[in-house]
């Protein structure tokens, strides 16, 4: 009977997402909450089937175990050289001030100051899976705010693992603070060191002579196994699973396996968190929170109003300008999805009573609500403070370049056209997504920034109307696409010329509104049949004079 009852619970669990997910999202409603209103309808507060959270609540404790494995996985040491001033800068004042303010703020409205102090760090934290997927579907994660938003994120992120590890201490011990941060800091650091000493000797040469198989099952296994294990350890040892997971995705952040590893827990960090997310909207009492709308209405405000201000603050504190300040602060101000689970475990250790929980939780749920209204917003009321979209992407003066050629992609092709260029004193301004390839290519002094060329304010702030030329060599197809045709849309005037894979590639960006096109194939084959032509005794000029002819009736040499 028990098993047929788990049965039923997760076929009701799993039909309730299919439907109300996806119906959600249409309305641009994320699907964190999609998650939690399923779980609403699910719940014994609401008419219609209700699933016993209490089956599936180990099951679905694994999705957060999942989701801090990915986003240690996030962060190789390399990004967070490049990251390291917005992130431990802006990212650890924004959790510290955010945080003393609202602790400050719930110890005046009656709660003990250890608990306040999580309950101020944990609403200071914000969505990162609302606020990227929102800046992805608005095509705003490579300008200036969105990065800046991306590092304040990944800060945030590292600042959960500790509130995790105290929860446990806190409630068998929530008198002295001092001692319990201690002796968990003492715990992490035991826990880390263990863990980076065994990942470096026997984590990627096991992971190495895995791949050798190529058995795509037995990798994932090797995964699924790594994940469960050191989650283990860390809860054996006292501390929570997540934060063993997360230190399992940091071992391998770095090791060349990380892209496979991502993706083949994808399905399940998914799957099982959206059951987490399912859980936790079980536990939302609808008719307390209706009853109490005022209450929950005035700390959903205070929460919106403390963090945005506080960015606003900070940001013009870093001199990085109140436009960036505005688009940052309305996009972060919102308590993230680690607000439930620290809140439901704050709940279930008796650390806040009922009533207070939800009340967090309703708030936290309103304030992602809002998100996506507060982002237009704010990013109405930073245009209102600055002349022309994007600025904040070029460097001072950069907007006075004209008859420059602009380069798409930086990779072999693009630094041999640059250096062509420059050798003809022809000026040039580079874009690329690779932030090891631009900082790289600014330490030897080369005009190359970081960038979307297929986002229209990244074009404008590199002066597109003003170019001469725009040479797209980006490897990917479809950003090549994309990008000629945020061209020919910004800048219609501006000759184009494109790298194509191969002949259909050719026709179609030249469709799109490509100047010249030149197939890799081609180019390839050319050079061939040169050599092909020299060893057979032919001439250098007929050789060039019939490469050259080839080219011109190929490509078209007067648009080229």
């Amino acid at each position: 009977m028990a098993e047929n009852a788990l049965i039923v619970n997760i076929l009701f669990l799993l039909l309730a997402s299919v439907v109300l997910v996806p119906v959600l999202q249409r309305f641009g409603i994320p699907s964190v909450l999609g998650y939690l209103a399923a779980g609403i309808a699910l719940g014994p507060y609401t008419p219609g089937p209700v699933v016993d959270a209490e089956t599936t609540r180990p099951l679905a404790e694994f999705g957060v175990v999942f989701l801090l494995f990915a986003i240690g996985l996030e962060l190789p040491l390399s990004r967070l050289r490049t990251m390291r001033r917005f992130i431990f800068g802006l990212g650890l004042l924004q959790v510290t001030v955010s945080a003393a303010i609202l602790a400050g703020l719930a110890v005046a409205f009656g709660l003990a100051p250890a608990i306040a102090l999580i309950v101020g760090i944990t609403l200071a934290l914000s969505s990162t899976a609302t606020v990227v997927a929102l800046l992805v579907e608005r095509n705003e994660v490579v300008g200036h705010h969105g990065r800046i938003a991306v590092a304040v994120l990944i800060f945030q992120d590292l600042a959960v693992i500790p509130i995790l590890a105290l929860l446990p201490l806190l409630a068998g011990q929530t008198g002295e603070i001092l001692p319990a941060l201690g002796l968990a800091g003492l715990k992490a650091t035991a826990a880390v060191l263990a863990i980076f000493v065994v990942g470096r000797l026997i984590l990627r040469p096991a992971y190495a002579f895995i791949a050798v198989s190529r058995s795509p099952e037995v990798f994932a296994a090797a995964t699924l196994l790594l994940v469960l294990a050191v989650a283990w350890l860390t809860a054996a040892a006292g501390m929570s699973m997540a934060l063993g997971a997360f230190l399992g995705g940091l071992m391998l952040a770095d090791s060349p396996y990380r892209h496979q590893i991502e993706a083949d827990i994808g399905p399940f960090r998914g799957l099982l968190l959206g059951l987490f997310f399912m859980t936790v909207g079980m536990s939302i009492n609808l008719p307390f929170v209706a009853a109490r709308g005022v209450e929950v209405v005035a700390l959903t405000v205070i929460i919106l109003a403390v963090k945005t201000l506080v960015i606003i603050g900070l940001c013009r504190l870093l001199r990085l300008g109140l436009p960036l300040g505005l688009q940052i602060g309305f996009l972060l101000a919102q308590t993230g999805e680690f607000a439930f689970v620290v809140f439901d475990l704050a709940i279930g250790r008796h650390l806040i009573d009922l009533v207070t929980g939800q009340l967090l939780l309703a708030g936290t749920a309103l304030s992602m609500v809002l998100t996506p209204a507060l982002a237009t917003v704010g990013r109405a009321l930073s245009r209102s403070s600055r002349q022309h979209e994007g600025d904040e992407l070029a460097p001072s003066g950069f907007q006075r370049l004209s008859n420059h050629v602009v380069i798409a992609g930086y990779g072999r092709m693009g630094r041999a056209i640059g250096r062509l260029l420059s050798q003809h004193g022809i000026a040039f301004v580079a874009l690329d997504l690779d932030v090891e390839r631009v900082t790289q290519a600014r330490r030897d002094g080369q005009p190359v920034y970081y960038g979307d060329t297929s986002h229209a304010g990244v074009l404008r702030s590199v002066g597109i109307r003003e170019a001469r030329a725009v040479v797209v060599t980006v490897g990917d197809p479809r950003l090549t696409e994309r990008t000629i045709a945020c061209v020919h849309q910004a800048a219609p005037g501006v000759p184009v010329i494109a790298r194509a894979k191969d002949r259909p590639h050719e026709t179609l960006l030249t469709r799109i509104g490509a100047t010249a096109v030149i197939p890799e194939t081609v180019e390839a084959s050319l050079q061939m049949a040169g050599l092909v032509l020299r060893m057979a005794g032919i001439a250098e000029d007929k050789v060039e004079s019939s490469l050259n002819a080839y080219r011109s009736n190929r490509y078209g040499g007067d648009a080229a």
